[in-house]
């Protein structure tokens, strides 16, 4: 082989390898920062404690896991949906890009303004993660982040756009800073054991009320509002008592409406059912009539005087009201002689 093909092979071979090395050079990250302020996954969700979110509107969620699952503000359950999405982000969420450095001082203007701010402790309190999340990107398939340094108590310099891969969308939304927005529609979640006392008390119709004790799981006591004692199969009464294990409202009526609340509370519940828990608790919930809607009050053959489908719930000792429905309620909302009928 000729010297000169010789020269040639070796310089190809040269440039291919310097080719590669300057690839893989600008594929990874050159220093330990790049590589550490791009970590805003925690790949072991099991060992999470706590997370905390807020705005900066002032509303914020501190949601904590509990052996009875996760609940916010210490205050309500957290809906399962809310939690296994926000679990799936934490997890799997990836740096898709970081921002051009042109653009980093107002990215962080943006997220100083916009962003929301995320802490995630583990099961011993201890902070182990912290990051801001901003506004989306402009196809919507992305969201600003930036990772604060957890050791040396600031923020890194560059922000990233980060996504969930196979996931079409941005992510914010399912970080959620409204303590309501978390809140299970689950308002009566009660096993058999827990009861100790059903009293169901119509407005219009005294007769049609009644009382349920529950000595034991096995020995119960039906009596109407006078303390007559009245009949019931067993079978009847295990049914019943299994519907309060999940009954579920279909909305929250925000608190900003005080003047409807209050409204509301200045006429008389059609219903009110109180429940007493063992071993010493008691929870009274208020069933109120609910205009038909508008194309029911419209129709001139309707003869609805109140919406047949939904009403307002009252509970928490007249704090919190919603809109639930009679599909849902119904079957709870009895009279005597269900206890008796065939099923």
């Amino acid at each position: 082989m000729k010297r000169s093909s010789l020269i040639l092979i070796s310089i190809l071979v040269l440039l291919s390898a310097l080719a590669i090395y300057l690839y893989k050079t600008k594929a990874k990250p050159s220093t330990v920062t790049d590589i550490e302020d791009r970590k805003f996954a925690v790949k072991d969700t099991a060992s999470i404690g706590k997370i905390f979110i807020a705005d900066k509107e002032g509303n914020s969620s501190n949601i904590v896991r509990t052996k009875d699952g996760w609940y916010v503000n210490d205050k309500f359950k957290c809906r399962a949906d809310a939690i296994l999405n926000l679990l799936e982000i934490i997890k799997n969420v990836d740096v898709k890009m970081p921002v051009q450095k042109s653009a980093h001082e107002e990215t962080i203007k943006l997220l100083a303004g916009l962003a929301y701010k995320v802490e995630i402790y583990n099961k011993e309190n201890e902070l182990i993660k912290q990051y801001y999340i901003g506004h989306e990107t402009q196809d919507y398939e992305g969201s600003f982040m930036l990772l604060t340094d957890i050791e040396k108590g600031e923020n890194f310099k560059t922000p990233y756009i980060c996504h969930l891969p196979g996931f079409k969308g941005y992510l914010k939304p399912r970080y959620i800073c409204k303590e309501n927005d978390w809140r299970s529609q689950q308002v009566i979640a009660l096993e058999p054991t827990q009861l100790k006392q059903i009293k169901l008390e119509y407005q219009a119709y005294r007769d049609s009320g009644f009382v349920l004790d529950l000595i034991d799981t096995k020995t119960f006591k039906l009596s109407d509002l006078n303390g007559k004692p009245l009949n019931a199969t067993e079978a009847n009464l295990k049914q019943f008592l299994a519907y309060f294990q999940n009954l579920s409202y279909e909305g929250l009526i925000s608190s900003y409406n005080k003047r409807f609340q209050d409204s509301l509370l200045m006429n008389q519940p059609f219903c009110k059912l109180t429940i007493e828990q063992r071993p010493f608790k008691t929870n009274v919930y208020k069933f109120y009539r609910k205009e038909p809607p508008k194309h029911m009050k419209e129709d001139k053959k309707s003869t609805f005087t109140f919406d047949p489908d939904r009403f307002y719930l009252v509970f928490e000792g007249d704090k919190q009201f919603a809109i639930a429905q009679y599909f849902i309620f119904g079957k709870v909302l009895v009279t005597p002689p269900y206890f008796v009928k065939a099923n």
